[in-house]
């Protein structure tokens, strides 16, 4: 039998490609509601038409869609593997994810179980893969398993601490969301000469941006060799946020709620997080944590009782498509939102646990 084992050193991809496949299966079977029985063969759908289904948006859509996937995966498997057989392995994947949610599919009414799906599904998964070995060839590419070696502890709890970083992200970049917040944006004018009433300084909204950005602050505080420099990595992820936020609101959004994301009560939480955060890295660690898990529980409380306040679907008016797709990131968005702390929790219980051993 091949041996298809991977090094510890690929344990964050590992978290990565997991957390990746969960992202699909979401964004795949979500609201998970109206499961049915609906009379359906997976062999007729695997034997229809392509024709009958295909759309070029949906084909595209689906292709990037799995690609980060595929990357992942030919991540983890070059250098073991001949090319050849790390882009079958890792498109054999993709396959077979994209295979259970078509068939798991046929049971919900509001979707669609098509063989074009599983087609662009899977060349997205192989085109990934492919990448990354293309990529990997580059002198620059390499350097990043050494800077990830310089500036960020490399054990078992630090690599699910860099991959929270990356949930911590996700949930951030959508730009119907404010500026590390997690209330929809509501509707305002469209027009320059509406007139609608300002809105009263939401404290709460401010006190959970605080909140939030501390939460990453202590993560990054613990993850970093180097703890001297936590503020500046802080601020680094900060502006990629900011930048991303702003890109993907340039591409997704009306031009009337291109920065609809940035109001005061994020300017305003995100400098008292700063201040607070520069005090609380000076604790004793045992402090820090107890510090970190107190926010945790009180930004979950928080989180909790705010998306409830806003649904996904309070902004879709705010894209330039209203197609299934962006409802389901936006819910995706609230998910990770939610899940943030209760995974913070964990990764604080791991730490501490790891430095009695």
């Amino acid at each position: 039998m091949t041996d298809i084992r991977i090094s510890p050193r690929y344990r964050l991809q590992r978290y990565l490609a997991g957390g990746y496949a969960l992202f699909i299966a979401y964004v795949s079977l979500s609201p998970f509601t109206g499961w049915q029985e609906q009379g359906l063969y997976f062999i007729d759908v695997l034997s229809a038409p392509l024709a009958q289904t295909f759309t070029t948006f949906d084909f595209i859509l689906n292709c990037v869609s799995y690609f980060p996937f595929g990357f992942f995966l030919g991540y983890i498997l070059r250098g073991r593997r001949p090319a050849v057989q790390v882009m079958l392995l890792a498109s054999l994947g993709g396959l077979c994810l994209s295979i259970s949610m078509e068939y798991a599919q046929m049971y919900l009414p509001a979707r669609i179980s098509s063989n074009t799906d599983l087609l662009s599904n899977t060349l997205g998964t192989f085109a990934g893969s492919a990448f990354a070995l293309k990529i990997a060839e580059y002198a620059w590419f390499s350097r990043i398993a050494s800077w990830h070696d310089k500036w960020f502890r490399h054990d078992l709890v630090s690599d699910f601490g860099l991959a929270l970083v990356a949930l911590w992200m996700f949930a951030q970049i959508n730009p119907t969301l404010p500026m590390l917040g997690s209330v929809f944006v509501s509707e305002v004018a469209r027009w320059p000469f509406d007139i609608v009433p300002a809105a009263p300084f939401n404290w709460l909204e401010c006190t959970e941006v605080a909140f939030n950005l501390l939460l990453l602050g202590i993560l990054l505080h613990t993850l970093m060799r180097e703890r001297r420099y936590t503020m500046n990595a802080l601020l680094l992820l900060l502006c990629a946020v900011t930048l991303t936020k702003f890109i993907a609101a340039a591409i997704l959004l009306k031009s009337w709620a291109l920065l609809l994301w940035l109001n005061s009560e994020a300017v305003l939480g995100i400098i008292i997080g700063l201040l607070v955060l520069a005090a609380a890295i000076r604790l004793p660690r045992n402090w820090l944590f107890v510090f970190g898990a107190l926010l945790a529980i009180s930004y979950l409380v928080q989180v909790q009782e705010q998306l409830l306040a806003g649904t996904p679907s309070a902004s879709m008016r705010m894209y330039h498509w209203h197609y299934l797709h962006m409802l389901n990131y936006n819910g995706l968005s609230q998910l990770a939102s939610f899940l943030f702390p209760v995974l913070f929790l964990f990764y604080l219980w791991r730490t501490a646990m790891q430095r009695k051993e």
